[in-house]
């Protein structure tokens, strides 16, 4: 099975099962010098740890990070770092019953058909979110990496939920608000709303979905390359492997195909001797390359595929129709406990782009 790596020169390689032993992840790539304890890990884990609200899965998982390698007397040492989080709260039986019912919008199938029934079906196996732990130890390093040295800050937080869609909010107050309520929204004029279309959803044994907005600031310009490096499809590449992310825009986005070219392009002019932009419809992003504008990205997310109504599916023993009603513990919305996910996927990638460009030095002071 391969594809479990993100980046070329910050690598994180992902590894574990839903209902495996442990989730885990090996970093290669970070620099020797840079101060990181297990609460730097265990900080980010926290956000997007499961049973914490009613809106999430009811399973209980401490989550707790173990760093077997590559930091030693609280240090990164320029090796490998491999992190673990063990899987507790794990309960297989309901799909035991429903292995050969393959589950409607999931990869229970294709999984099957690819890997001639060897795959590991329990909680979905490798295909589950639970895999989204070793993005967000990957991310929680990367982070703490790009503050450091480039005073990179990233924010992501919930902008719709179910068609209901938040106040704009400045950056600032977003970062601090952000994480204050279980919606994850920084615009409290629409959390009660976004709160009840997902209960009613739940209630109705029915799932929504959303949009996760995520910026970056300060990020230097001229990280990407044109074509295949490009910024902005690394990037893509990298949200769209949360799984239930179904679409991605920077700037603008598909807004920005109903404009005139008058109105979309962002025009130069000067200040303080400076050349600037006066709007960021390109997402600070131009031609593959960051301008030194807040990269700025939007995530669909469609609703959650597992929902307890009744649905349609085919017995592949008899190969007969049969109905399904999927067992087990599951997010009514999975943008909630996405938006930890999606930051830390950014700080990846822009980590990855900034060592590249020799722009975090191969030791760092702290």
């Amino acid at each position: 099975m391969t594809g479990n790596m993100l980046g070329e020169r910050y690598v994180v390689t992902s590894f574990g099962e839903s209902h495996g032993k442990s989730i885990g992840a090996v970093i290669d790539g970070c620099p020797a010098g840079l101060s990181l304890e297990n609460k730097d890990i265990q900080q980010e884990l926290d956000l997007r740890r499961p049973g914490t609200s009613s809106l999430s899965s009811p399973r209980k998982e401490i989550d707790k990070v173990n760093i077997l390698s590559g930091v030693y007397n609280r240090y990164t040492t320029g090796g490998p770092i491999c992190l673990t989080v063990e899987n507790s709260d794990i309960d297989s039986s309901p799909y035991e019953k429903i292995k050969n019912l393959p589950r409607p919008g999931h990869a229970d199938y294709v999984a099957k058909i690819k890997y001639g029934g060897f795959n590991d079906y329990r909680g979905g196996g490798r295909f589950s979110a639970r895999r989204t732990i070793s993005y967000v130890m990957g991310g929680a390093i990367a982070r703490k990496l790009l503050l450091k040295t480039l005073n990179t800050r990233i924010i992501a937080y919930t902008l719709e939920v179910g068609g209901i869609r938040a106040n704009s909010v400045p950056f600032e107050d977003a970062e601090n608000q952000r994480y204050n309520n279980e919606i994850r929204c920084a615009d409290s004029e629409n959390i009660a709303k976004m709160k009840n279309k997902i209960l009613n959803a739940k209630k109705n044994g029915d799932s929504v979905g959303g949009i996760i907005e995520c910026i970056a600031k300060n990020v230097p310009i001229g990280l990407g390359s044109p074509c295949f490096s490009a910024l902005d499809s690394d990037l893509a590449k990298a949200m769209l492997s949360i799984p239930a992310a179904k679409g991605i825009e920077f700037g603008s986005g598909f807004e920005g195909s109903k404009k005139l070219g008058t109105e979309n392009n962002d025009a130069y002019t000067v200040k303080n001797h400076n050349l600037i932009s006066v709007t960021n419809n390109a997402g600070g992003i131009l031609g593959g390359i960051s301008n030194g504008l807040p990269i700025v990205l939007r995530v669909a997310f469609k609703p959650v595929s597992s929902i307890s109504n009744p649905q349609s599916t085919v017995n592949l023993e008899s190969m007969s129709s049969a109905k399904i009603v999927v067992p087990g513990r599951h997010d009514p919305c999975v943008v909630p406990r996405a938006v930890p996910i999606v930051e830390s996927l950014m700080a990846i990638v822009l980590a990855d782009h900034a060592i590249e460009a020799q722009l975090i030095p191969s030791v760092i002071n702290g």
